[in-house]
């Protein structure tokens, strides 16, 4: 019994030092002196410095939060009215061809979808006239096309847990229907939809290959601009911006964590 807890928490521990060990050696390299991001020649904060000097980074960031809160947003309105119209209106005419579309994003490859999008906006351009170029409007629009299907699948499995008395009460006391919605439906499914809106802004955060094909030259996200980096040398100003997101992320499921203790203990 001994051993196999010990071959447990063994692999255990090895799991957790593969996810997390690489993390933590950027955080370290992040305070390198040196150059050479492999290299430790000592201690120093000033690639940070560097960092928040680098306006083409500050610039590609501030765009790809902006896109990211925006087509979140709208992924979780969309989601919303999808994941209600599938799980609350049981068959209707048409309701296969929601689902099919709904899901489409889930399973399709991204260079697919960046490709599909591209012609779009393509035929768009050539038919009315808009896009007149590709920009921060088209990243928010393919963005919000691939996240709503996660914001769907949140808000169905979420409507699954609630107990429709809830609303038929509401209905009863003489609540009308987008009463009954916005008194009760909407608050219980608050917490999916805090959770939709967090994924979407997520994926739209992390996008590289779908924002490579809607994006024009005077618009690039973080990602692009990271990618483009990367593949002419490492440079401990990545390692930086790295740091400060891990930084960001873990202040962000910190704060959440604090607001579900806290209302659990009320």
């Amino acid at each position: 019994m001994r051993r196999n807890s010990a071959f447990l928490l063994t692999a255990l521990g090895a799991g957790y030092a593969f996810l997390y060990l690489p993390v933590l050696l950027l955080i370290l390299f992040s305070f390198n002196e040196s150059r050479l991001v492999t290299v430790w020649s000592g201690f120093s904060a000033k690639w940070y410095g560097e960092l928040a000097r680098n306006e083409r980074i500050l610039d590609a960031a501030w765009l790809s939060v902006t896109v990211a809160a925006v087509s979140a947003t709208v992924a979780t309105a969309l989601g919303l009215m999808g994941g209600m119209a599938l799980r609350r209106f049981g068959g209707f005419r048409g309701r296969a061809l929601l689902a099919g579309l709904l899901a489409a994003p889930l399973v399709m490859p991204e260079v697919l979808s960046g490709l599909s999008l591209l012609l779009l906006f393509v035929s768009l351009d050539q038919l009315v006239g808009w896009p007149g170029e590709r920009g921060f409007a088209t990243i928010v629009i393919a963005h919000a096309t691939f996240t709503t299907a996660y914001v769907a699948v949140i808000v169905q499995a979420r409507l699954k847990l609630l107990d429709p008395a809830l609303e038929e009460a509401a209905h009863d006391l003489g609540a009308p229907p987008w009463r009954a919605f916005v008194g009760v439906t909407l608050p219980m499914l608050a917490p999916g939809l805090a959770a939709g809106w967090l994924l979407a802004f997520t994926l739209s955060l992390d996008d590289l290959v779908i924002a490579s094909f809607t994006s024009g030259p005077g618009a690039t996200t973080l990602p692009m601009v990271v990618f483009s980096s990367v593949r002419l040398g490492l440079s401990p100003q990545i390692n930086a911006l790295a740091s400060l997101f891990v930084l960001a992320a873990t202040l962000l499921v910190g704060a959440a964590l604090w607001l579900l203790g806290r209302r659990s203990a009320e």
